[in-house]
């Protein structure tokens, strides 16, 4: 056999090899996946712990992917504006967000009930929606709008006041204030308060400027946007509070839809493993914010249950009524909420 032959021969036992190769390495390029949202930056171990779970969410999942799926964070809302994030996840145009969910009200009504003033009373009850009837019914909802739960995360949250305290309903007279969604907005204008409409990242500067007098958001939020630096009272939610939101990990299900099966699993096992985290975390910020508001000569104030039961009966002629008469399928969302205790 000459050499011509023999260099042509092996090129053709070789070049089957040099093919697969080929398929291995184009099915193993990485893809990248943008996380936005709306809370400081911080790092896997400090800072906002929503930052930091979605780093741990993005740590893991490269890690069990092989590198297949890598993540890009976008904090404080840098990629989407933080009430512009919910249309572009479901259009497939943003991949993920942490998101407080009654952000997209107005354009899915019957989200408003996961910041609905006084139905979730704790972090374990509002966990418990997951497996019920609500949670099923809230996760065909967002399917329906092209958006997929992927880690379940409740906030508690308190009130910071730049005047007096606000522990009781008739607190809030004359006040202009800030409680996040319809739901919790309505309750606050029954009790007299004046409503302005504004997202977390933006109750620093509204705080600086008198915008606001008071403002209702998450521990979290009242300790990583720095309100203590112009509060005077904070009523925490280290006993009771009339205010818990959902605030999950979202997931485009397009780009969701776009994965292989096994990547599919270990974003929702992931997800879920974080949801501990989730729950452990904002549970120490409720306690935290009481310490770090005290550092800064705020003066600190616990609601208790006979507080609670006033807050409540001003919720339930306002926002719960409101819900019920005006969301599609609205009483029975709330029969659904009322029976997980």
């Amino acid at each position: 056999m000459n050499r011509t032959r023999r260099h042509i021969l092996r090129g053709l036992a070789a070049a089957p090899a040099i093919a697969t190769l080929g398929r291995h390495a184009f099915a193993a390029e990485a893809r990248t996946i943008k996380i936005s949202h709306q809370f400081k930056g911080g790092t896997i171990e400090q800072g906002d712990f929503r930052d930091r779970l979605c780093r741990m969410f993005a740590k893991e999942v490269e890690e069990r992917t092989k590198g297949q799926l890598k993540f890009q964070i976008y904090p404080s809302a840098s990629l989407f504006k933080s009430k512009e994030q919910f249309k572009p996840l479901g259009e497939g145009a943003l991949d993920m967000t942490l998101l407080p969910l009654a952000y997209a009200g107005g354009m899915v009504p019957e989200v408003n009930i996961t910041l609905m003033p006084c139905l979730v009373t704790s972090y374990e009850q509002g966990l418990r929606w997951k497996n019920e009837p609500i949670g099923k019914e809230l996760t065909r909802i967002l399917d329906q709008r092209g958006v997929k739960i992927i880690t379940w995360v409740w906030q508690a949250g308190g009130t910071a006041s730049r005047g007096k305290a606000v522990v009781e309903p008739n607190d809030i007279k004359g006040m202009k204030t800030r409680g996040a969604g319809r739901s919790m907005d309505l309750m606050l204008a029954a009790a007299g308060g004046s409503i302005t409409s504004l997202p977390s990242d933006d109750l620093y500067v509204a705080f600086q400027s008198g915008v606001l007098d008071s403002a209702a958001t998450s521990s979290t939020s009242l300790i990583s946007f720095r309100l203590y630096e112009y509060s005077k009272n904070v009523t925490t939610a280290r006993d009771k509070t009339f205010w818990f939101m959902f605030e999950p990990l979202l997931m485009s299900k397009k780009v969701f839809d776009s994965l292989t099966p096994e990547q599919q699993k270990i974003l929702t096992e992931v997800g879920a493993k974080l949801e501990k985290f989730g729950m452990e975390a904002s549970k120490e910020d409720d306690h935290r914010l009481a310490n770090i508001y005290t550092e800064h000569k705020v003066k600190v104030h616990d609601m208790n249950n006979a507080a609670f039961q006033k807050w409540r009966a001003v919720a339930e002629k306002s926002a719960w009524k409101d819900f019920e008469d005006n969301t599609p399928n609205g009483k029975q969302l709330m029969a659904m909420a009322k029976a997980v205790k």
